[in-house]
């Protein structure tokens, strides 16, 4: 049963938006026609050209957006937009009810405090706190364990013959370093995985209402099992980040459960669910593209730079939104406050102002790098480092150990907007000759 206070948060969340999306598409509106249509979402890219083709800003139905990579990273890098996107001004209607519904609220990676939708100030105080403990060295020094969990995973497959890559690797890879980082058990990491699932759509915007009361259940009992997690780590803490993160100080200041809480969740989320994605696509480009294997085989230092062309050509993350602060210009167009501007990073990545040929898959692409998978500015990915490890490690592995490995059947696609990967990669193995 799906109770009054889901209902009021999902009307105030996705019901009401949904409701703006249908009169936008009737219309005749571009932009609320690709997110009501699977087919136009089918590809996203066609539509990202029509955006960019149209303009360096182009006015939609209930959002400004943009394809272009220069305008994409001046928004991104600029102090006039935020990403507070619930601060936007109200009629009172929609006020009182955003008020109710905070009564009993689960905390999600959208929700505040999560760092992924609060600005400076407060921002700035979570990042510099969480950043004591995930420094380079920090992520660095998990490659060796990043290294353990691929060869052990690749062990288990060895077995089959045909096998599903996203359930058997590509989502354990992340979900288990995403565990240990969290000070879980590895046991744990299924029900990890569950939640993560879960908790995903909710990055999208119109959702129905039974799939959002979905992702509520799934954040909810994350919550409560995070929160006796912590009393567990503050009583008695580990080796793990998490259990640093829950004991750092900056001057007197430390993060709450509330603050805890959502960074964990968040480290869930941006740290699983796009590296999971980065994983299976991947995987995916370089068994469609042979030519580009062998030029791995040829050059091995080259598997880095294969990270960033698969984070560029296919980005885990497709689209990012910021809400205009303070008056601004952009491109030569004035933005005003609490105008919404849809960052549309697909696009900006496949942008042939900065990248020649970009529809080509290139792993020696020599500005690969410029993309703009982990948003940028303030709100830069804090967990980019990591991602880019366990990419680099997991794809390395995967193709030193198969290196025949070929699609077994039909992949089938995520089903959300946002986020951008595979739900399952059916691929036949190959063992390496010793």
């Amino acid at each position: 049963m799906i109770g009054p206070g889901t209902t009021v948060r999902w009307l105030n969340r996705h019901g009401l938006v949904r409701i703006g999306i249908r009169a936008a598409a009737r219309r005749g509106d571009e932009q609320a026609a690709y997110l009501l249509d699977p087919a136009r979402r089918a590809d996203h890219y066609a539509y990202y050209r029509s955006v960019r083709d149209r303009g360096a800003i182009v006015t939609g139905g209930f959002a400004l957006s943009t394809a272009r990579h220069d305008v994409a990273t001046a928004v991104l890098r600029s102090d006039a937009f935020g990403v507070g996107l619930h601060s936007r001004p109200v009629p009172a209607p929609v006020s009182v009810l955003r008020r109710i519904g905070q009564w009993r609220r689960p905390i999600g990676p959208v929700d505040p405090p999560s760092m992924l939708v609060v600005d400076p100030p407060e921002h700035t105080r979570y990042r510099r706190l969480v950043s004591k403990v995930f420094t380079p060295r920090a992520i660095e020094a998990l490659r060796p364990r990043v290294a353990e969990v691929c060869d052990d995973l690749l062990d288990r497959m060895a077995g089959s013959a045909d096998v599903d890559l996203v359930a058997g690797y590509a989502g354990l890879v992340p979900v288990t370093v995403i565990a240990e980082i969290l000070g879980v058990p590895v046991a744990m990491r299924e029900q990890f995985l569950r939640w993560g699932a879960a908790a995903a759509p909710t990055l999208d915007i119109g959702l129905p209402l039974r799939r959002y009361a979905a992702t509520e259940v799934a954040i909810r009992r994350g919550n409560e099992w995070m929160r006796g997690h912590l009393r567990r780590l503050r009583a008695s803490p580990g080796d793990d980040l998490l259990s640093r993160l829950v004991h750092v100080e900056d001057g007197q200041a430390r993060l709450t459960d509330d603050e805890l809480v959502a960074t964990a969740g968040l480290l869930l989320a941006a740290g699983f669910e796009t590296t999971v994605n980065l994983i299976g696509t991947g995987s995916a480009l370089l068994m469609a593209h042979p030519d580009q294997r062998a030029s791995l085989d040829d050059d091995p230092a080259r598997w880095r730079n294969a990270v960033e062309e698969v984070l560029r050509y296919d980005s885990p993350v497709q689209n990012t939104g910021r809400i205009c602060r303070t008056e601004t210009e952009i491109a030569g167009r004035r933005i005003r406050p609490y105008q919404v501007m849809s960052v549309l990073i697909g696009g900006a990545n496949r942008d042939p102002a900065v990248f020649d040929d970009p529809d080509r898959f290139d792993v020696t692409r020599a500005n690969a790098r410029e993309h703009l998978a982990f948003s940028g500015g303030v709100h830069y990915c804090l967990g980019a480092a990591l991602a880019r490890l366990e990419g680099e490690v997991a794809l390395r592995a995967l193709f030193t150990r198969y290196p025949d490995l070929a699609p077994a059947g039909e992949p089938r696609r995520r089903g959300t907007r946002i986020l951008r990967g595979y739900e399952s990669l059916p691929v036949r193995l190959t063992a390496a000759v010793a």
